[in-house]
């Protein structure tokens, strides 16, 4: 039996290192590969036990979706079909390993689009039953907000918030699967109207923009802003007492401040207005001074309730939202003034990647948490999926009063 593997193991390795063969199945060392297919980036890595990152690859669809003007489930499907395998393979041969080395296979199973998660889940079953490799469900908020451990000291309990193009939630993490929702979006997620608002004032129409996802567009766009209080936005849900968050109303605003400048202007066809930045910066100061607003109550909520010790005052801001820069910095801000210290992953494990599946994976194996090696076909997708536990109706119980601090960050 030893004979035969290292027979195989000679035969498909195409690479020179020392030869060793790799048969560990030990919950403290081991190499786990992760597999991300939520929505439209097609994502792999391997991880060791100490969270080294042996190889990865990523294939984005963004500049596809963008000639549509936002995702297409059908053809990230397609996409996700063409571009699986090969994916899985080069990151293997990246990383120099074949699957004798790989301990387990994690991937993302809920939430997501339907179409998408089904292609990862598919695949990562044949591999399963063809290395005979256990499978490790991976809820992808879930990784999100557990990827920042992989790079920085944070231990359990932090408080977290997860900002995307689909999501849009307040949670405190208590342990690798135990979390309690503390608010989420009644309507859409901030990405969603960057990439909207984006699309609608033709940001894709100067050249330095035009191959940017719609919330960096924005970002760049404010920044060149020159008059900060030309517009004045609603700040959504201001006399709700909870951690809940709403971006409808604010979306609504900036679409009828653009109609009514493109009207004064007679803008016609592919055009911009005037003052686009300035609108820009609106929008990105208010949903700023929005996400501040809700965190601080969760904040205060943690602690009248003593969820979080005062040695453990953590915060950690993912998901894609999370790469601007003017969000994080406000975000900061309010940790300096109520003591917390603030942590996200570095921008590429904020957007969606194998890295974070396989992170998860890596410490629900080490725990030996969802760990399945049998009856594989019990495993299904989950285009929703709520996030641990919910507190928000104690949190609109509670009613705590919050008074906004004074947002000091520059553009």
């Amino acid at each position: 039996m030893i004979l035969s593997l290292l027979k195989h193991h000679k035969l498909s390795r195409n690479f020179t290192k020392p030869f060793e063969i790799s048969l560990v199945t030990s919950r403290n060392c081991a190499k786990i590969l992760g597999i991300e297919t939520s929505c439209d980036d097609t994502g792999c890595a391997i991880i060791n036990e100490k969270g080294d990152i042996l190889g990865e690859t990523l294939n984005s669809q963004n500049l596809i979706h963008l000639r549509y003007g936002g995702i297409i489930p059908d053809v990230a499907q397609d996409l996700h079909r063409k571009y699986i395998e090969p994916t899985v393979h080069k990151t293997l041969e990246s990383a120099q390993l074949n699957w004798l080395d790989i301990a387990a296979i994690a991937v993302t199973l809920e939430p997501g689009l339907p179409l998408s998660l089904a292609i990862g889940m598919k695949y990562a079953k044949h591999l399963s039953r063809k290395y005979n490799k256990p499978l490790i469900p991976v809820h992808h908020m879930e990784a999100h907000a557990l990827v920042a451990r992989m790079q920085h000291k944070i231990s359990f309990p932090y408080l977290t918030l997860l900002i995307s193009g689909g999501h849009c939630l307040l949670a405190l993490v208590q342990g690798v699967n135990k979390f309690q929702l503390l608010g989420q979006s009644i309507d859409c997620a901030p990405g969603e109207v960057f990439d909207k608002v984006a699309r609608r004032m033709k940001l894709r129409n100067i050249p330095e923009y035009s191959q940017l996802c719609g919330g960096r567009a924005v970002e760049m766009a404010a920044s060149k802003a020159t008059d900060l209080n030309l517009f004045q936005l609603p700040l959504p849900l201001v006399d709700h007492k909870d951690c809940n968050f709403s971006f409808n109303g604010l979306k609504t605003s900036v679409m009828y401040q653009l109609f009514r400048k493109e009207k004064e202007h007679s803008i016609e066809a592919d055009k911009l207005i005037p003052e686009a930045n300035d609108l820009c910066a609106a929008l990105l100061m208010t949903t700023s001074r929005h996400l501040v607003h809700r965190t601080q109550r969760a904040m205060d909520f943690c602690h009248k309730n003593h969820l979080l010790p005062d040695e453990k005052k953590q915060l950690v801001v993912s998901g894609g939202v999370a790469c601007n820069n003017y969000i994080f910095n406000t975000l900061t801000e309010l940790c300096n003034e109520f003591d917390y210290k603030i942590y996200r992953p570095e921008p590429k494990l904020c957007t969606d990647n194998g890295v974070m599946i396989a992170w998860n994976g890596l410490e629900k194996w080490q725990r030996n948490i969802d760990v399945v090696s049998k009856n594989i076909n019990s495993l299904d997708i989950k285009a929703v999926s709520p996030l641990g536990e919910s507190l928000i109706s104690s949190v609109v119980k509670a009613r705590i009063p919050t008074k906004l601090i004074k947002i000091k960050v520059k553009l």
